[in-house]
């Protein structure tokens, strides 16, 4: 029987968790905040403390052996439950506490930390927010996220939404400059004729621009010869006459109150759903999640 001191520790279990849920070391340090040398040491031990291989390892991939695969279908609910456990103390005393982390769009993260980030920071200050932007839209269950941000229609069916903002909407904006050289616009197919810059997505998808007025739509592949990957950029290249951007309207106002963008076809571009904070109905929500969630529904 082994003695105490080689019984493994809660950082050993939470370790091969981490390593375990996302067969990757690479992606387990960065999640746990450690070196993937001292990752690695820290599974070794694991399995010599348990005289049990748990880990297959290759230079390219990891996965569980069975006996890893039955370590971890026990494990889990215990960790879970200890999880419970610690937040259900802590939220006796009155305290908030944990690690919540939360992936979204780049929009969604800035409206994130200039709304609610500074009060609720300061108002638990025994929470660590860990905030990923990241455009193209992920399983925030498989990634290990506890939360994602997206616009209304972009959350999946099965999770639990939240609304964080208003309604939005995407504009159509040029510069005067170039309305002036170009035919005027008074229905989406005419953009035809015209020099878009156009948006293609992280997983290289070019992004389709979408107009609709009393029920007539229109999904446009729209010409142009420059395309880009984010809002911001689009805006300043449309505000330098390189064409007609078609963009969040958060991005393009400033310009437009300033002069130097004008909206066109406005009448076609209607609100739609704003972003929403969204996680799993079938698990457990931390403490902290809770906590974002009151407050989000406190401020909108």
């Amino acid at each position: 029987m082994k003695s105490p001191i080689d019984s493994p520790t809660l950082k050993d279990l939470r370790a091969f968790m981490a390593v375990a849920e996302h067969c990757s070391f690479r992606r387990a340090a960065e999640l746990l905040g450690v070196t993937r040398s001292s990752l690695s040491h820290t599974l070794r031990g694991l399995e010599s403390k348990l005289s049990t291989r748990l880990l297959h390892r290759t230079t390219r991939s990891v996965s569980l052996t069975q006996a890893g695969e039955q370590f971890l279908a026990r494990l889990d609910p215990l960790l879970g439950d200890l999880s419970q456990l610690l937040e259900d103390v802590a939220g006796a005393q009155g305290r908030t506490m944990g690690t919540l982390r939360i992936n979204g769009s780049e929009p969604a993260i800035r409206l994130l930390l200039e709304t609610l980030v500074p009060s609720f920071l300061a108002r638990y200050r025994d929470v660590q927010l860990d905030l990923t932007a990241q455009g193209e839209l992920v399983d925030i269950v498989e990634k290990g996220f506890d939360a994602g941000i997206r616009l209304g229609d972009a959350v999946p069916k099965d999770m639990v939404a939240v609304r964080l903002g208003p309604d939005i909407r995407f504009l159509a904006v040029a510069s005067p400059n170039y309305l002036a050289a170009h035919p005027a616009l008074k229905t989406p197919d005419e953009l035809a004729k015209h020099q878009c810059i156009r948006q293609r997505f992280p997983s290289g998808k070019r992004y389709r621009w979408e107009f609709s007025k009393q029920g007539q739509e229109f999904v446009l592949d729209v010409p142009g010869a420059l395309t880009l990957d984010h809002h911001q950029l689009m805006v300043e290249a449309a505000a330098a006459g390189v064409g007609i951007a078609y963009v969040l309207e958060e991005y393009a106002r400033p310009y437009i109150d300033r002069g130097e963008l004008v909206a066109v076809l406005e009448s076609w571009c209607p609100y739609i759903s704003g972003l929403n904070l969204y996680f799993p109905n079938n698990r457990h929500v931390p403490g902290s999640l809770r906590a974002l969630i009151d407050m989000a529904r406190e401020t909108v």
